[in-house]
């Protein structure tokens, strides 16, 4: 609505971290366009259609100056005129002036009416036609509320005429002798009528009002008899009923712009009265947020109507608001203007008594900066600065201290949020005092890493993002000398919101905040190298601002240990996982800077909350033990010094203790566990990359168990947490092996053979935990072992179909063999024991490739894909690894095969394998350090894949990929496994997929379509895989969805010159095979293929002709009317299937009758067909037949 002033809080809120980039304007371009939309409006206001569509593109062009409405101003006024011309013209029918009213509405919307309304014409001609045609509208029609809220603001500027009303009523005598209405009475009827409306036209009402009722004949007139029609309105209605609301919504808002604008000295005498109704009211405990609001707004009016209008002269005035003087620091700072003793008498003379009246207001006001919503709190903070501004010194400096006390850790977030707006507030209007800064400083200190936590979540981001706008107002209200003092504080606590807050509204708040700061004080320390990395588009991302940003600014010693104490404080023990995490990475990072710090100061503080009460605190604190440990054994290695060294024997050994303290607590168990296992993983992986001194310690038995325990209980753990934990136990468990078991023989042994064992475990997670285990131990431990662990690998890579629910395990097998193998290393006449040799290698790769054919489907889809997708990278991994170290050893089938595979994922229907396939593919292809060797057609796929294509080629995008990978279908190699894929994908059911592969498709056929041998080719291999995949529905439905395409495009018709060509013979032959299927599906695509194969010439005719007849008679209703409709629509386009004299029968029975009757209704139709076609009539067959004929 154009008249509410809704006042923009502060307030945090999760936003979204995109940038949103504002374009600006540079004028208003769309003039020329706009000229001709509102000068065609008389041709669109008849039509609905022309009329809406007129509207939508008015808005379109004026929403573009939301931003920017300044820019509009040179061509408001000949757009308002040449839109009142309209409305001002007898001829104008009522839709073109509600048209006309409609585009001043969206106009006005985006000016503001204030700045609008000014430009309607206000001679005193206007008045009688802008009231006359106001009376002729209809309040219910919702409609043409447009016109009724411009009309009123209309007639809100009319009334500013500088002539009595009176002399406007001439004879108030009608013709009929009937007294008429003076124009005062009739204006104020309307403006009651349209208060108490539930529209938008409400607003201007009140607008009308406020103008109205300030006139002066009217206000000594009317005044007092509407505000006791205001009072009366209020106090007999409540904020149950929504006719209710409407209506004190109304009375308030007309009230509130009334004492806005209307003159002290008529309005005081009122003013008790109206304050005495409020307080009877109770406003400020409506459960509506605009009432209170509106409560708000009018009781700051009030305060302000009893303090006579001045500027308080004790207030605090800045001297120069140049940046420039300020940066440089040549000009002098005057904190306040010299005053004067005169001016000191006059300000004695001036201390009125203050109205009792007035503590009543300003209770209210503070009650508001507490409300729960922030438009209230931040109508209440404007009250607080305008009332205290007329307030002396010694009364202001209490309403000072008032707002102080909202910052209590009794109050709520409400209260913290709106006392940060009150201080902006006082600060930006020079009412709150140098002296009160030491007061107000650390409160700020507080709100700007103010958070509650309320169940899983924390609330305070409006708070602190609040906090950061008080800061913006200092800078700009203080002159430097008075911030100095503070400055060390307000740097660090704006630094630390700026980069480690969880709300990107709040640093982004906080980085504007430094910066304006930085350019008016130009005292903060290294302010402008700061915001150079700290802008606000650098803090929008939460991992560059913890990992890469506080490294700079910590750089810097005076900010250092407060960022360090802020992440102890605050960000260990967050509520969200995410912040801890990225907490205890800052840690790590910034313990080069402060080395001495964390290990005197933050180890023995994060030691006692490692094995505390408090969930998150421990699962911060062991991650953060873990991060600073290893920090130091980096830093060490510089020095030669070991961590031990470093760190005292005391956090040693706590550290040592802290898995038994878990453990004796039974903390590993239940939600808490899947925080406490994966930290303390993370502890064991850094404590053994650090080379603590454990060795045949009991603690390294007891990290064991955990890791072993850990993998055997995965089944327990929820889902979203079991990737994580995995991820963590497999980084512990190589560290570990690494560190502590390079010369324990025995325990070697133990931990293969276990982990060889759980691969054959009833237990998925069992299996993927010990197939992960096994691809992640050191090379030491697999020299001797390579054999055993491989099998146990395949054995469960190799599993038959039943066993499909081991999908994950399959998978991490897949990958474990990879990592394995690369671990072992490759030498060409090493044992099958230690390495990857010639004995071998063949049925590492035969594992591989065979699971790129698993093709498992569950209840969540073709997770076979996972399984596949891991295949492709160990296929990759061992390759690369082999061409390297021994391509002689490298058998030329196999990597036909590969290559083969590769091509055929390539072709498929989902984008993330099709890609993950191609790149693979191109990467094999176009190595040389080293170089794969046999690849077949190595020259020719140069030729199409041209390395330019390794960056450019985006596989995910089906319009890119699929033209590249079908000229795989001309290289006879590739040809049956890139045909195989391309089936999957162009019989899919994906749009864009099977668009674009059938496209690239039927651009190859064309190719071939004169090349009797590369199609006679292409179609013997379309039927071997016809052939090979007859039972398997994955490809066979899709092969046939395929074959009806390219029947339907004539892709074959070089055959169908011939009779009896072997490919049709073979391919109804194949086709013969689906009947006897029950499934729909099948079936269908089946008749399609069917009728496409009527094209060709010959025996073939006959007994497609045959087999569609005896569909007619299906077991399935709906078989048989798809089989009557296709074939209805194949007579069409093949005229000379049938003689012409009975084409127009065949066509009649096909149509009109009624297939899904009963078979022998439906039989007797079928036969007639026969006879007519020359077919011979189907006999009826055994009972228990599949299909009755």
């Amino acid at each position: 609505m154009a008249l509410s002033e809704t006042d923009n809080g502060c307030s945090g809120g999760e936003g979204d971290e995109s940038d949103a980039i504002v374009k600006t304007l540079g004028g208003f371009s769309e003039s020329r366009e706009t000229r001709a939309l509102i000068s065609g409006l008389p041709e669109a206001h008849g039509n609905a259609v022309t009329s809406e569509s007129a509207i939508q593109r008015f808005l379109v062009i004026m929403n573009r100056y939301q931003e920017q409405p300044h820019l509009l101003d040179p061509h408001l006024e000949w757009m308002l005129n040449m839109i009142l011309d309209f409305v001002k013209s007898e001829k104008s029918p009522p839709s073109l002036v509600h048209l006309g009213f409609k585009f001043l509405y969206i106009i006005c919307k985006v000016r503001g009416y204030k700045i609008f309304m000014q430009l309607f014409p206000h001679e005193v001609a206007d008045v009688q036609p802008v009231l006359d045609l106001l009376s002729r509208q209809d309040p219910k029609d919702s409609e043409t509320w447009e016109t009724r809220y411009m009309l009123l603001l209309w007639l809100s500027m009319t009334c500013l005429i500088p002539f009595d009303l009176s002399r406007l009523d001439g004879h108030l005598e009608s013709e009929g002798g009937k007294p008429r209405e003076p124009i005062m009475d009739r204006i104020l009827d309307i403006a009651k009528s349209y208060l108490v409306v539930s529209d938008s036209p409400r607003d201007a009402a009140s607008v009308l009002v406020s103008k109205f009722m300030t006139r002066p004949d009217v206000k000594q007139k009317r005044l007092g008899d509407f505000l006791d029609w205001s009072l009366t309105t209020i106090s007999q209605t409540n904020d149950q009923s929504m006719r209710d609301i409407m209506v004190l919504d109304g009375a308030l808002q007309s009230l509130a712009k009334l004492f806005k604008h209307g003159k002290r000295d008529d309005l005081l005498q009122y003013a008790p009265t109206i304050l005495q109704c409020l307080q009877q009211k109770h406003l400020s405990e409506s459960s509506q947020a605009m009432l209170r609001k509106l409560g708000v707004k009018l009781i700051q009016r009030l305060g302000l109507t009893f303090l006579k209008p001045r500027l308080a002269t004790w207030r605090y005035q800045r001297g120069s608001r140049s940046l420039a003087a300020n940066l440089s620091m040549t000009q002098p700072t005057t904190a306040t203007d010299t005053v004067s003793p005169e001016v000191e008498m006059q300000e004695r003379e001036e201390d009125y008594d203050i109205p009792e009246e007035v503590e009543n207001v300003i209770e209210h006001l503070l009650v508001g900066l507490k409300d729960k919503e922030t438009i209230v709190r931040w109508s209440a903070a404007k009250g607080i600065g305008r009332v205290t501004g007329r307030l002396p010194k010694e009364l202001a400096d209490e309403v000072v201290g008032s707002v102080l006390d909202c910052f209590s850790f009794q109050e709520t977030d409400n209260a913290w949020h709106g006392g940060c707006l009150a201080l902006a507030e006082l600060g930006r209007r020079g009412l709150l005092l140098p002296s009160r800064l030491p007061d107000v400083v650390p409160l700020i200190i507080k709100s700007l890493t103010y958070e509650e936590k309320r169940g899983a979540c924390s609330v305070g981001s409006n708070v602190r993002d609040a906090a950061c706008y008080v800061c913006w107002s200092f800078a700009r209200a203080y002159e430097p000398k008075e911030l100095e003092p503070f400055v060390t504080q307000i740097a660090s606590a704006l630094l630390i919101t700026a980069v480690f807050d969880r709300n990107v509204n709040c640093r982004r708040a906080a980085s504007a905040a430094f910066q304006e700061n930085v350019g008016r004080q130009g005292t903060f320390p290294h302010g402008i190298e700061i915001l150079t990395a700290a802008d606000y588009y650098a803090v929008g991302n939460l991992n560059n601002c913890y990992l890469n940003i506080s490294v700079y600014i910590a750089s810097f010693p005076e900010y250092t240990k407060a960022m360090i104490d802020h992440l102890l404080a605050m960000k260990i023990n967050h509520w969200d996982s995410v912040i801890r995490e990225l907490a205890t990475k800052a840690l790590h990072n910034l313990t080069p800077q402060a080395p001495d710090y964390m290990t005197a100061t933050v180890l023995p503080q994060l030691l006692p909350v490692a094995v505390g009460i408090d969930l998150h605190g421990r699962h911060g604190a062991i991650l953060a033990c873990a991060e600073i440990t290893h920090a130091l054994y980096k830093l060490g290695l510089q020095t030669n010094r070991t961590v031990v060294d470093i760190i005292s024997p005391e956090c040693v050994d706590a550290l040592k203790n802290i898995h038994q303290i878990l453990h004796d607590r039974k903390q590993y168990r239940g939600f808490g566990g899947e925080l406490m296992r994966p930290a303390m993983c993370a502890l064991i992986e850094k404590l053994s990359l650090s080379k603590m001194p454990f060795k045949n310690d009991p603690v390294i038995t007891g990290w064991q168990w955990l890791i072993d325990d850990t993998i055997n209980t995965l089944n327990l753990i929820s889902s979203a947490a079991k990737d994580g934990i995995m991820v963590a136990v497999v980084s512990a468990l190589s560290a570990l092996c690494e560190e502590y078991y390079q010369a324990d023989a025995h325990m070697q042994d133990v931990l293969v053979s276990q982990y060889v064992d759980g691969l054959k475990s009833p237990q998925m997670f069992v299996r993927c935990g010990s197939a992960l285990a096994l691809g992640c131990l050191p090379q030491f431990m697999i020299h001797s072992k390579l054999k055993q662990i491989f099998e146990g690998l395949q054995q469960i890579c190799t599993v038959s179909q039943k066993e499909g629910s081991f999908t994950e395990a399959r998978r991490d097998a897949v990958r474990a063999i990879s990592q394995v193998f690369v671990k072992a290393g490759v030498l060409a006449s090493g044992s099958p024991n230690s390495a990857l040799c010639s004995e071998n290698v063949a049925e590492v790769f035969g594992t591989l490739l065979e699971s790129m054919n698993d093709y498992t489907t569950d209840s969540r889809g073709d997770v076979g894909a996972w399984v596949r997708e891991a295949a492709m990278t160990s296929l990759m991994d061992v390759t690369m690894l082999v061409a390297a170290g021994a391509p002689e050893i490298l058998p030329p089938d196999t990597v036909k095969c590969m290559m083969c595979c590769l091509a055929q994922q390539a072709a498929e229907k989902i984008d993330r394998y099709r890609a993950h396939a191609g790149n693979i593919l191109l990467r094999l292809l176009h190595s040389t350090e080293p170089a794969v060797p046999h690849i077949p057609h190595r020259e020719d796929l140069l030729s199409i894949f041209p390395v330019e294509t390794v960056t450019s080629l985006n596989w995910n995008a089906p319009s890119q990929a699929f033209q590249y990978i079908t000229q795989l279908l001309r290289l006879p190699q590739y040809q049956y496994h890139t045909l195989l894929g391309l089936t999957v994908s162009v019989g899919g059911i994906t749009e864009s997929t099977v668009h674009f592969s059938s496209q690239s498709l039927f651009d190859y056929l064309k190719g071939i379509q004169d090349n009797s041998a590369a199609l006679t080719a292409f179609g013997d291999t379309l039927l071997s895989i016809f052939r090979d995949n007859l039972r398997n529905d994955r490809v066979s439905i899709p092969l046939l969805k395929m074959l009806n395409q390219m029947l339907s495009n004539g892709c074959f018709e070089i055959f169908s010159t011939e009779d009896n060509h072997q490919f049709c013979v073979d391919l109804l032959a194949l086709c013969k095979e689906f009947k006897k299927s029950k499934d729909i599906s099948k079936l269908r695509a089946c008749i399609a293929v069917f009728c496409g194969l009527i094209q060709f010439q010959g025996e073939v005719r006959k007994k497609v002709l045959s087999q569609l007849l005896m569909l007619l008679c299906h077991a399935f209703p709906v078989i048989r009317k798809t089989t009557a409709s296709q074939m209805y629509e194949m007579l069409l386009a093949y005229e000379d299937v049938v003689d012409p004299d009975i084409l127009d029968d065949v066509m009649t029975v096909l149509s009109d009758t009624n297939w899904e009757a009963d078979l022998p209704t439906v039989r007797s139709q079928r036969n007639q067909l026969c006879d007519w076609l020359g077919v011979p009539r189907p006999q009826v067959v055994a009972k228990n037949a599949v299909q009755v004929s």
